[in-house]
């Protein structure tokens, strides 16, 4: 099967590229760098003659309000046709859990117009909307520091490995089309204040955290179900504890 997965060249599309790879599937890694760009449409064509499946990982390089939105819009609509023309079977986009519940924030707005795209699109189609990763738990840490203390909400998150992400991506690239929205997460909630005070400690960083429900995440004000699935969401195999040993011992 021929696989375009667009961000190819970034945290979970590099992972996901690797993965489907092994799995004997012919894979192409869209990015700039590889000469594969939905805003400008360069190499799109070529990229996907012949494709069966398109995945789409890339994300913005920019998280402010206007530059996420113009650059989610045009890429979808840039690569959505593309791929009409191509005759591809399958469009597979990675989201984020809560997007719809974002919407205060621009970066969720972004989103949310991309989801729409898709489902507009009349291609046959799969949203996964992931919880956030632990990848990503330093820079969340470091959005809410005040010298040495972290502000940061006591509202619930389930976060998860990319690892986890990518599999499921991979195992989605290659089944039908869900035409709605899949949910994936970590196997364990934690409020993120409690989740920032552990990745603290794992590092032995003695900043002090604090429970601040004032304190917003990029821009929003959470409660316990903006960053939590709904029922019955696929939940990756990988706990914090064990993600941060493999990640630490890592060269």
């Amino acid at each position: 099967m021929k696989i375009v997965v667009i961000g190819g060249s970034g945290l979970i599309g590099a992972k996901l590229v690797s993965r489907l790879r092994q799995d004997g599937h012919e894979v192409v890694a869209g990015s700039p760098s590889s000469g594969v760009n939905t805003i400008t449409g360069e190499g799109l064509a070529e990229a996907l003659a012949g494709a069966q499946v398109v995945v789409d990982v890339a994300n913005s390089p920019s998280f402010e309000d206007r530059a996420a939105l113009e650059f989610f819009e045009m890429s979808g609509r840039n690569l959505l046709a593309a791929e009409r023309t191509a005759g591809v079977g399958h469009h597979l986009a990675l989201s984020v859990v809560g997007t719809d519940r974002l919407l205060e924030s621009g970066y969720f707005r972004a989103k949310m117009a991309q989801e729409n795209l898709i489902k507009a699109s009349k291609l046959p189609y799969t949203i996964l909307r992931s919880t956030q990763f632990f990848e990503f738990i330093d820079s969340i840490i470091e959005a809410g520091a005040e010298g040495d203390v972290i502000r940061l909400s006591p509202a619930l998150v389930q976060p998860i490995a990319s690892d986890d992400v990518s599999a499921a991506l991979a195992d989605l690239a290659v089944g039908p089309p869900v035409n709605g929205i899949v949910e994936i997460a970590g196997p364990e909630p934690f409020s993120l204040d409690e989740l920032a005070g552990k990745a603290l400690a794992t590092n032995e960083d003695n900043r002090r955290v604090i429970a601040d429900v004032r304190a917003r995440y990029f821009g929003v004000l959470l409660n316990d179900r903006s960053l939590t699935p709904g029922d019955n969401p696929r939940v990756g195999p990988t706990r914090f504890e064990n993600w941060h040993s493999r990640s630490t011992a890592q060269p």
